[in-house]
Order: C-alpha cells, then structure tokens, then sequence
C-alpha cells in the first residue's frame, strides 16, 4: 500500500519520512488500535520508547499490519529510545533487544538516548524511576559519552540502522561528536511555535543533524500543564492562519515543522484526528505565515523535568 510522505536524509543515507505517528503518553488498550488506524491512514514512521510501557501492543499492532500484507517490515521506520537508568554501557544491547522483542522487529531504525541525565542504575525490572525516601528522582552516575560508545555498537551489530539523542543541548551533542565514530543522525526535542529551537535548529543543520518535534502541537494532554498555561491549539493567531487554509489548527502546526524540514510526530489515539493529522500533502504555508509564526517564539517548554534541575545533565539549563 502506497504512503503520501516527504523524506528527510540522514548524514549516513539512510531516509525517514518527515512525519511519523507519536506513542507517547497513549495508553495500554488504546495503543494498538490508534498503531493499526495509523498504518492505514499511511504512516509509516513511528516513535516509541521502552519508557511509554506501550511497546508490546505497538508490536502487536505492526505485526497483525504485516500479517494482514498492508506493510511489509521494510516499509516501516521505528524509533525507539535507552531509558535514564540504562546508561551504563554494559546493559545498553540487552536494553534495546527487550524493546526490539516487545516490538517483534529483528532491528530499529533508529535508536536514541532518551535524556542525557542518568539515573540510578538499574535493571530490566526496577523501577524507571527510582525515588528516595523523600520521593525525588536519584541521580546515577552515568555519563552519556560512554552511553555513545554502546550505542555506536549497536548500529556495528546490526541491531539498529541509526543511532541519536533526545532533549539534548547544543554543548552535549557537540561533546558526543568530539569522541563519536559513528555520527548522531537524530536530536528528538520539545519543538513548536512557543519553543521554535531555533538556534538549536541552526547548530545541527550545520554538523548534519537532524531535529524531530515532539510535542508539536503543544502537548495538550502533557502531565504538568497548569490551568492557564496557553494551549496552542486554541492560539487566536494560529486558527486565523488555519482559516485561511481552511485547514485544523493541527494540521498548520505539522506543516509549520515539515516546511521548517524538521521531523514531526503527532500523537493521537483517535481515528479521526490520526486521520486529520496525516492529510498535510494538498497545501504550503506561505512564507509570510511562516514568519509570523516564528514570531511566537517565548521559550515557553511544557516539558520541563525541573525537578532533575540539579542533575550534572540537566539539559535545559544552557542557552540551547
């Protein structure tokens, strides 16, 4: 079954297409439904993480879609992510082949470290979380850097094609390039018009890096959203600009993000939404639009994890 995507180019050649289905946050019993309506509305790009616990049903999902015959598994590119107590490098291949068997894949396309802090280290069976007595998350001692050095592995190996990072700054990713062998092809971060990442945007188009939105349209289902947080979906000027496609608010954020060449993943557990989300094929944002809304730009993240602020690899502390 043929798919309407555009292709982003990775520095190593491999292509992944500019809009993918996000998984984050979807529920058990939602999950598997929202993956089988997303295959054939034609995604094809999907973003998962041993941390969302939704990655058996996503498995099961593909593997009734390959069944079925509506995808073979090459058609598919499937993101995944090394949670924060997984940094130390010994663990990191068992890691991703217990997310490569909740998945019923034999490889990923790309694999990314999911923050650069690390927490206390731990198993397949601890806690993703580990708290102290007075419930704050434990720092580990991991570091990044030797994370890499696993991660580079894992591509020799065979078990994934591309290997990234995820709510990395600017200092952290060139710190893995001064030791990397193999190249960062993905930076996955917070993006939308509040938090546009502009000069983070600038920094990895110049060492060929290519930058994923999550949250793109504004993670309206996001566990710390206060009340008068603004929604995006709801921005006056971002509706005006969607009327004047006669296009959703939705649909204006996606493109606003494949015309910047930024990979996007919107989440969705409804049929008509995913739906909505994938029909950004029949218009282009003019540049004037595009302009105005760069100009929303306040660094307003709604991911945030400031109670990880003392972390030595706090992310969000640096400019960008």
């Amino acid at each position: 079954m043929a798919s309407n995507n555009q292709f982003v180019t990775f520095n190593n050649g491999q292509e992944y297409p500019i809009l993918g289905f996000g998984t984050w946050k979807s529920k058990p019993g939602e999950v598997e439904e929202a993956v089988k309506v997303a295959i054939d509305t034609g995604y094809r790009h999907f973003d998962c993480a041993m941390f969302y616990g939704n990655e058996k049903e996503i498995g099961d999902a593909i593997n009734q879609k390959i069944d079925e015959g509506a995808v073979v598994r090459e058609d598919l590119f499937i993101t995944s992510k090394l949670w924060n107590i997984f940094h130390q490098p010994n663990i990191v291949e068992s890691v991703l082949k217990k997310t490569l068997s909740d998945l019923q894949v034999e490889y990923l396309d790309l694999y990314l470290i999911h923050w650069p802090m690390a927490f206390k280290e731990g198993g397949l069976n601890d806690d993703f979380i580990p708290k102290d007595d007075d419930g704050a998350t434990i720092e580990g001692n991991g570091s990044y850097i030797d994370t890499w050095k696993a991660m580079e592995e894992l591509v020799e190996n065979g078990l994934t094609k591309s290997i990234g990072v995820s709510n990395f700054n600017k200092r952290q990713i060139q710190e893995i390039l001064d030791v990397a062998t193999v190249k960062p092809v993905n930076n996955q971060v917070e993006c939308h018009p509040y938090l546009t990442q502009k000069k983070l945007k600038e920094f990895c188009d110049e060492n060929g890096i290519i930058l994923t939105a999550y949250s793109p349209l504004g993670s309206p289902d996001n566990p710390w959203k206060k009340p008068e947080d603004p929604t995006l979906l709801e921005d006056p000027k971002i509706m005006e600009i969607a009327d004047k496609y006669n296009k959703t608010s939705a649909q204006i954020l996606i493109k606003y993000q494949i015309q910047r060449g930024i990979m996007v993943i919107p989440k969705s557990v409804t049929k008509n939404r995913i739906e909505s989300n994938f029909e950004v094929w029949d218009f282009e944002l003019e540049q004037e639009d595009i302009d105005q809304i760069d100009t929303f730009d306040c660094n307003g993240r709604f991911v945030h994890m400031k109670g990880n602020m003392h972390f030595k690899d706090y992310p969000f502390i640096d400019e960008y």
